[in-house]
């Protein structure tokens, strides 16, 4: 598995990203405070079949930032930008969190483009109340930081596999750049509205997974993606939250293989 920096075009700067295996491509996209090499277990099983990308997000790894008031679909034209330059047209786009955001934007903007959409771990139409607390703790992030404790607490149960990925992700989390991860989270937090109502024009098939413990990431929220999406399926991983691909490798991975097999009349690269 090879890292590499590729030039974007303006504004977007550089992209660094993880490239492992050869044939059709498979893209995938991190959430806020990760980096390309959370998808280590996906890279590791897809790759065996497929050309894997894993994209250091925005203010993330090596890849350069956003501009501090960068919303969503800002972070969706840099998508676009970073699959023109690596030629990549046609692919399977696989997204966690606020990466998984990104995909739905992607998808719906340029719906001729992608072969699948997966999207792990997902918001979809919070609850008002939900909506004013986060977008509240990304103010405070942008100002103050933030706690690394309390993600890692709502994310990761007391099993062994999920404090050995707990340790993993409090790492990432600690070495990122803050005003990075604070434009990241600040897109975030608003953003799970933004393209909600467009997710009908996803005709490829669309895949959302989320774990049964994840409070924020909802089982009914990946319920409702898949219901909005013509071919939508959901799956929920009992006895995991946040993290799954993760905590819960095998039965993601299994899950994407699945989804790559699902035929798509999407291209080529």
């Amino acid at each position: 598995m090879t890292l590499t920096t590729l030039q974007l075009s303006d504004p977007f700067d550089t992209l660094t990203y993880r490239e492992a295996g050869s044939g059709a491509p498979v893209v995938l996209i991190h959430g806020v405070g990760m980096q390309s090499a959370a998808w280590a277990p996906q890279i590791a099983a897809l790759s065996k079949t497929h050309r894997v990308i894993a994209l250091d997000m925005p203010g993330h790894g090596g890849s350069s930032p956003l501009p501090q008031d960068a919303q969503l679909p800002a972070f969706v034209d840099w998508l676009h930008a970073a699959l023109s330059a690596l030629d990549v047209k046609h692919a399977s786009i696989a997204g966690h969190s606020m990466g998984a955001l990104i995909a739905a934007g992607y998808a719906t903007t340029y719906p001729a483009n992608p072969q699948r959409v997966a999207l792990l771990n997902c918001v979809y139409r919070r609850t008002d109340d939900a909506r004013t607390a986060v977008v509240t703790r990304a103010d405070q992030i942008r100002t103050a930081g933030f706690d690394l404790e309390t993600p890692l607490t709502r994310w990761f149960g007391d099993s062994t596999i999920q404090q050995a990925a707990r340790a993993e992700v409090a790492k990432w989390l600690s070495d990122v750049d803050l005003d990075g991860y604070a434009t990241a989270y600040g897109a975030f937090a608003r953003g799970d509205t933004t393209y909600a109502d467009r997710l009908g024009d996803i005709k490829c098939p669309l895949l959302a997974i989320t774990g049964d413990g994840d409070q924020n990431s909802t089982p009914s929220m990946s319920q409702a993606m898949a219901d909005a999406a013509p071919q939508g399926q959901a799956l929920v991983i009992a006895g995991h939250r946040h993290m799954v691909n993760l905590t819960a490798p095998d039965a993601v991975n299994n899950a994407l293989i699945r989804w790559l097999a699902t035929p798509s009349e999407g291209g080529t690269t």
